[in-house]
């Protein structure tokens, strides 16, 4: 986030936690991206703040508190607070439950799987509107597509980028492979490890979608220990993933950190990676 709205952000978190009686002296930066996560002391609240858009927090509040309700693997909110989206200065915050991280940061390939496969499970019983998997996919395409929004994306990886997100959504979806809502990026940045066991953050990003979809984004091991896996179809996932990641790293407005050099090394790897029946 840019300084200025960063300040801001961190003022409209205390500002908020304040009002709601929770005591705030200090605020360590967790993450910061296009969105700030805070952790706030001494209440020892964790705060996630992001310019407008409310109503993506609050699907976030209610599918969390769904899936917290039937066991499933993922952080808790405050239950000191109102489990709602608290809304200052243009942004939108909600005040979650601080994990202590254990002392290694590395989830067990079998670990991560067995976690991950409880969150399926979990969200197999919720009945909620979610966005297919191929909304986003169409998202990152648009974007290639509009040379006002990714200007620095020069004309032979914009096609690279193009023929990579359609091809790759054309051959999944011929599969026709079972769908079932999913966390939308399961990366290793949104498990967290806790005393309580690995639980997965920010699930603002779920969709409908096959499974391979989200273990697309785990490290390649953890696949080795989900059961009923189409292995060709995870590479072709994987394959999407790479392509819609980078995608991201163009727009002009990302404030991913390091973002264009990855973006950069990503299509590298995407040359490489890709199918021959879709390059060109």
């Amino acid at each position: 986030m840019r300084a200025p709205d960063a300040q801001r952000a961190v003022a409209a978190a205390v500002a908020t936690a304040t009002a709601l009686d929770l005591a705030v002296d200090d605020v360590a930066v967790l993450h910061d991206s296009n969105k700030l996560t805070l952790r706030l002391l001494p209440c020892d609240a964790l705060a996630r703040v992001a310019p407008g858009e409310p109503h993506v927090a609050r699907f976030e509040i209610d599918l969390a508190r769904r899936l917290a309700a039937s066991g499933s693997p993922v952080a808790a909110l405050d239950p000191r607070v109102p489990p709602q989206v608290h809304e200052r200065d243009g942004f939108a915050i909600t005040l979650w439950t601080y994990y202590e991280p254990t002392t290694s940061d590395d989830v067990p390939p079998a670990d991560y799987a067995h976690a991950l496969a409880r969150l399926h499970a979990g969200m197999r019983d919720v009945d909620l509107a979610t966005p297919h998997f191929t909304d986003r996919v169409e998202q990152a395409r648009r974007l290639v597509a509009s040379r006002e929004h990714t200007p620095a994306l020069v004309e032979e990886d914009r096609r690279l980028l193009a023929d990579a997100l359609a091809g790759l959504r054309r051959s999944i979806g011929e599969r026709a492979a079972p769908d079932q809502v999913l966390h939308g990026e399961p990366h290793p940045g949104n498990l967290v490890t806790t005393g309580h066991g690995p639980l997965f953050v920010d699930l603002e990003t779920c969709c409908r979608g096959p499974v391979e979809f989200d273990l697309a984004h785990a490290p390649d091991a953890v696949a080795d220990h989900y059961p009923g896996i189409d292995h060709d179809l995870l590479r072709q996932c994987r394959t999407l993933v790479l392509a819609m990641i980078t995608a991201w790293r163009w727009d002009r407005d990302d404030q991913f950190p390091d973002g264009r050099r990855l973006a950069a090394r990503w299509l590298d790897r995407l040359r490489t990676d890709l199918h021959p029946d879709l390059r060109r």
